[in-house]
């Protein structure tokens, strides 16, 4: 296990070299810094920046600390930069490649300012747009609904990713805007946490004041699959929400079922805990997986309504076009497989960096009819 992590380390610390060298390398010789001693800077600067996220993460995995907070917020927001400046390095390459074949002369300092500029930009936009949730409101019609949950409403709350960059003042506008939008129930399904070295009883306390009616019902991500997730169950638990661990409850004839994230990640094991739950096919059953894997053997056990979150719709370009092309259609929204629902959430937090360009936070909001 611990050569697995390390080769994975490498690995990303290897990339994030090469594309700190990529930014340095296309900076220089398009902008022309104008003195030696500018560009031995900025190559220094380049390679502690470089090694940043990396550090800020496992220190944030292990301390729990105001400098480790300030430290992993900075690489974080760092890192998305690095991906915009990634992408205005390439198009200044693109650029420079046409206009030289066409022999078009080229004002290189004018373009990397352009190009640079408009990165940053994107990403500062990116920033506020990821503090501003949205409330995403749908229908859904389920077979043999009971009369009581028709015209009820379930609030969608995934992927908060609590932890050093969003925390307790975070999760506490959430819980009030929850209140104020007075769902029947909740429904958390997974990433609460972020899986970093945090009070988990703390962050939970403030999920004690959701008002409810029917309650609010957790399952574990993957993030909190990082670790021992007993602490996270029963965090959330002390907290007044009810944990569903691989199991089914009934809900006055609406069958809520929960399973973690790592039982969804073997199939076998997925498979084996919706047997268990002996879902009934002529009631309605609403399934909270944290992802929205293992669609065919959730539509095969018989769920009328899966809800999931975990893409984040990629969260920013061009990442967004990536977790397109993995979950396709299920990416994100109300789509239909074979006989069931399946509803994803973009999340109301961020995981990394804390932006967002292209999708944006989100509390959903499904009404039953």
């Amino acid at each position: 296990m611990r050569t697995r992590i390390i080769i994975f380390v490498s690995v990303i610390q290897s990339i994030l070299w090469l594309t700190h060298w990529f930014i340095y390398d296309t900076w220089t010789a398009f902008w022309v810094p104008s003195s030696a001693h500018a560009i031995s800077a900025l190559r220094i600067a380049m390679i502690v920046l470089s090694v940043t996220f990396v550090a800020a993460t496992l220190l944030a995995h292990n301390f729990r600390n105001a400098l480790v907070s300030v430290f992993y917020k900075i690489a974080a927001t760092w890192l998305g930069f690095v991906s915009f400046f990634f992408l205005a390095s390439c198009a200044c390459w693109a650029v420079f490649a046409v206009t030289k074949a066409a022999g078009l002369a080229l004002d290189s300092r004018a373009m990397a300012a352009t190009f640079f500029g408009l990165a940053a930009f994107a990403a500062m936009l990116g920033m506020v747009n990821a503090r501003w949730a949205r409330v995403t409101r749908v229908s859904v019609a389920l077979p043999n609904l009971p009369a009581a949950w028709r015209g009820r409403v379930a609030a969608i709350v995934s992927d908060t990713h609590l932890g050093h960059v969003r925390n307790y003042r975070f999760i506490r506008r959430i819980v009030a805007l929850l209140n104020q939008l007075k769902p029947d129930v909740v429904f958390i399904p997974g990433d609460y946490y972020d899986g970093s070295a945090v009070d988990v009883k703390r962050l939970a306390e403030p999920l004690a004041k959701l008002d409810a009616p029917l309650g609010a019902y957790f399952v574990t991500g993957n993030h909190e699959e990082f670790r021992d997730r007993t602490q996270y169950i029963e965090a959330m638990a002390r907290a007044g929400v009810r944990v569903l661990n691989n199991e089914k409850v009934d809900v006055d004839g609406v069958q809520i079922v929960g399973v973690h994230d790592r039982e969804l990640a073997q199939k076998e094991a997925y498979r084996w805990v919706l047997q268990q739950a002996a879902i009934e096919r002529d009631r309605p059953s609403i399934l909270l997986a944290h992802a929205p894997h293992g669609l065919p053997i959730a539509e095969a056990e018989g769920v009328s309504l899966q809800v999931s979150g975990h893409t984040h719709g990629g969260q920013f370009f061009p990442f967004t076009l990536i977790a397109q092309r993995v979950y396709r259609q299920f990416v994100h929204g109300l789509e239909r497989f074979g006989n069931m629902l399946v509803f994803t959430n973009y999340g109301a937090g961020t995981w990394g960096p804390p932006l967002r360009v292209g999708t944006h936070p989100e509390i959903a909001l499904i009404r039953f009819e």
